[in-house]
């Protein structure tokens, strides 16, 4: 994962450009960042450099290495690390289908949704959308289980620090969450074996955003304004899908798994995978995608595939950046959102989760409007009147 680190660089001491990487023991370098140091007191500058680490990494561990031997210039401080106040808002629409097959979690603080057993970094919260085919019954049936099926079941690992250690526990419990979902849709009686749904999930844990997704729901971070995609949708028109569902004996027609799916990972389906253990063209192992949260990251859009068949991910988030700004309400962008797939004509359910990492009325607030100032003409009457006015005034 691509770790962001924040320095603050202030200058006692006129010098000339100097450049200073940062080095964390243990990883690669991955970016050179330039400050210019003017000759006059400058103000502090703030500075991101990539890192090679996924988790925040205590001051103690970052090293300031000059990239010259410049002595005068010198980092005084460390930016305090960001901490997201975490806040959702969700919206779903049955749309123009005859049947609604979406499912949604939000918890916004899992701590106390799960009580005190259960120790998370702060802030943590939990999310997920599921896109059901062939029936409802998949993607009701993950839904209704989901909570305990990936902190139960798959014995979610518990901590209150975020390191390396712990980041890659994570990863495998979610990863063996999505396997034991997909072994209960076929273990239960009431969820056809024609069932599926598509399954992506999103963990907040302190400055940790972790997603993992099977199917074709995407997540979308907004960082000042850019849309940065946090998922890939699997489709089997794109190589590395189609690549493997060839290795492994299935084929593509039409732009559909088999000549019937239109995704190449999900949750059940169980009459187009092979018998357990043997890998089948469509499976239900999740790709992640981890970031660093920071304070340029504004929220997160979670949606079904009904909004991205009609609209790129810069698209929706200027959608939901432009509501924010307006009335700061995420379920309201939410609906906002649902409410530009259908004018879109989207041909599918709609279901939308925007999650806020900035608290309540942290809005950029407008510049006031200047003052306008009316001109007015006087008659020469009036003007006459005015005079005489106030030359009585002045008179007592």
């Amino acid at each position: 994962m691509g770790a962001e680190t924040e320095v603050v660089c202030q200058q006692g001491v006129p010098a000339p450009e100097v450049q200073y990487f940062t080095a964390v023991r243990g990883s690669p370098i991955e970016e050179l960042v330039t400050i210019s140091s003017p000759l006059s007191h400058p103000p502090v500058e703030r500075v991101r450099v990539s890192e090679a680490v996924s988790a925040d990494v205590p001051a103690s561990q970052v090293e300031i290495t000059p990239a010259d031997s410049t002595p005068d210039a010198c980092l005084e401080s460390i930016v305090p690390q960001f901490v997201p106040s975490i806040r959702s808002g969700s919206f779903a629409d049955i749309g123009p289908r005859r049947f609604m097959e979406d499912e949604h979690i939000c918890v916004d603080d899992l701590s106390t949704h799960l009580g005190s057993p259960y120790r998370f970094p702060k802030p943590s919260a939990f999310y997920g959308v599921f896109d059901g085919h062939g029936g409802a019954e998949a993607s009701a049936f993950i839904r209704k289980n989901v909570i305990r099926v990936f902190f139960d079941d798959a014995k979610f690992p518990q901590s209150s620090e975020v390191d390396d250690s712990y980041l890659g526990e994570v990863e495998n419990s979610l990863r063996k969450a999505f396997l034991l979902a997909d072994r209960a849709l076929a273990d239960d009686a009431s969820v056809s074996s024609s069932s599926g749904t598509t399954a992506l999930t999103a963990l907040i844990l302190g400055r940790l955003l972790m997603v993992a997704n099977a199917g074709d729901c995407r997540a979308v971070l907004c960082r000042r304004g850019e849309a940065i995609d946090m998922s890939q949708d699997h489709k089997p028109i794109y190589p590395s899908e189609q690549r493997r569902v060839k290795e492994l004996g299935g084929f593509v027609d039409d732009g559909y798994l088999n000549g019937v799916l239109s995704v190449t990972r999900a949750l059940g389906d169980w009459d187009m995978k092979f018998s357990r253990g043997s890998p089948s063209p469509l499976i239900s192992e999740p790709e992640f995608r981890q970031a660093l949260l920071t304070e340029d990251d504004e929220f997160l859009i979670i949606g079904c595939d009904g909004i991205w068949d009609v609209m790129s991910s810069q698209h929706a988030v200027n959608v939901v950046r432009r509501g924010l700004r307006r009335h700061d309400d995420p379920e309201q962008s939410a609906r906002d959102l649902v409410k530009e797939a259908l004018r879109l004509n989207t041909s599918d359910n709609l279901t939308v989760i925007v999650v806020c990492f900035t608290p309540l009325d942290h809005r950029e607030q407008p510049s006031p409007r200047p003052r306008r100032l009316r001109c007015c003409s006087l008659s020469a009457e009036a003007l006459c009147s005015l005079r005489n006015l106030l030359d009585g005034s002045g008179g007592h």
